[in-house]
């Protein structure tokens, strides 16, 4: 989608502010915005622009294609003595709209274009291509992916040194590529849309949401090796969590009107805890710095971070649910059972059942129709023997 309307854009440090305006990029002092604008970067046509974020130094436009110009994605230094020189550029036709994709590090940008027709009739909606432009302007060109077909989602590892990407008609195919745009890892071909690397760089899902019937797969990238598979049905968002040991898939409104819920799971894909809601329109985590959390062997639990929305969003924060901010108790608080045998991926559902929502059952913590009208059921046999017993003791 094109920005229309003006949009100030942050680096992370926020030492650097910059908005896209008619044909032009306009940069402001972040400490004194009463300065005004400080400098522009004249772009004619401009529709789309992103600010490299970590560090600011590295600024990308898009002018669509037009009168049988071709569309192009031009690169930009921010430092105000170097305006208006292109470091990079890609020029390419068949594009009305891009997303841009920076790397940690601002060395690297990935650029999905999307024609909203195929020419070649093999997709209703669309053709997509997926660019890679290096500031160094080592790589200016398009990433070889080794299947046909449309480019579903694409992402940075934390590192800012490979990055994953889904592509091709169903099944699907899942590749990591380094900086150099060289393949390292096949991922697999399957149902796929989805990826999400976690933000340790360690773990990758892959997966298929939405009209897809929500296959995961659970990758250990260090260990180049599959760790598990597992489903999660009708999930419209999904995300880690910020120590990188968490998963957790939603099923959310306006999207799917029934079936709300939420899902979390291990990093090796074992299902950790469930819940359901009559409505349930947002739900995050708890924002925290990845750097806060060690390796995979000495992370804490994260699982009382998340905050849930159950009311209709409108402004105003009430009706969500937070959790306490500690996350210094490890997951498996619970006492371990001595009773009924429990598998081992629900271990920890106790524990976070008490965290989160006071001890609720997995489901919310209502009894189903059935399992109402049997304890009634029961209940009305006690009453008519207790009743037949006092009768027979008066007799």
């Amino acid at each position: 989608m094109f920005l229309t309307r003006p949009m100030v854009q942050f680096s992370v440090d926020e030492s650097v502010a910059c908005r896209m305006m008619t044909n032009e990029m306009q940069f402001f002092d972040p400490k004194d915005f009463t300065k005004g604008i400080v400098y522009r970067v004249r772009m004619p046509g401009i529709a789309a622009m992103q600010l490299a974020s970590a560090p600011g130094s590295h600024v990308a436009g898009f002018i669509p294609e037009a009168k049988g110009i071709p569309a192009s994605v031009q690169i930009f230094s921010c430092d105000k003595d170097a305006q208006n020189q292109v470091i990079a550029r890609r020029s390419f036709f068949r594009c009305s709209t891009v997303q841009f994709h920076w790397n940690k590090g601002s060395t690297g940008l990935l650029v999905v274009s999307q024609a909203d027709v195929d020419k070649t009739n093999q997709s209703y909606y669309g053709e997509t291509k997926l660019h890679y432009l290096t500031t160094d302007r080592a790589f200016e060109g398009t990433v070889p992916l080794k299947k046909e077909g449309p480019v579903h989602d694409v992402q940075w590892s934390s590192s800012g040194s490979e990055f994953a990407v889904v592509y091709g008609f169903m099944p699907a195919r899942a590749t990591i590529f380094n900086k150099k745009c060289n393949p390292l890892l096949e991922l697999g071909d399957g149902p796929y849309n989805t990826i999400r690397w976690n933000p340790k760089g360690r773990f990758i899902v892959i997966a298929g949401f939405g009209n897809l019937p929500g296959d995961m797969a659970f990758w250990d990238y260090s260990e180049k090796k599959l760790v598990g598979k597992t489903k999660a049905e009708w999930s419209v968002t999904s995300e880690w969590s910020p120590d990188g040991r968490h998963f957790m898939t939603a099923t959310t409104a306006p999207r799917l009107q029934i079936d709300n819920g939420i899902k979390i799971f291990d990093h090796n894909g074992s299902l950790q805890f469930k819940k359901m809601f009559e409505k349930l329109y947002q739900v995050d985590w708890k924002p925290e710095a990845p750097e806060r959390f060690g390796d995979i062997a000495d992370l804490t639990t994260s699982l009382n971070n998340i905050t849930i929305d159950e009311t209709k969003k409108s402004g105003s924060a009430q009706g969500s649910k937070s959790a306490p901010a500690s996350s210094k108790a490890p997951v498996n608080t619970a006492a371990k059972p001595t009773g009924a045998y429990r598998p081992p991926q629900s271990k920890n559902t106790l524990a976070v059942q008490e965290q989160l929502f006071g001890g609720l059952a997995p489901t919310g913590g209502e009894m189903s129709k059935t399992a109402l009208r049997n304890k009634k059921r029961r209940e009305k046999q006690k009453e008519k023997k207790a009743g037949e017993g006092s009768s027979a003791n008066d007799s």
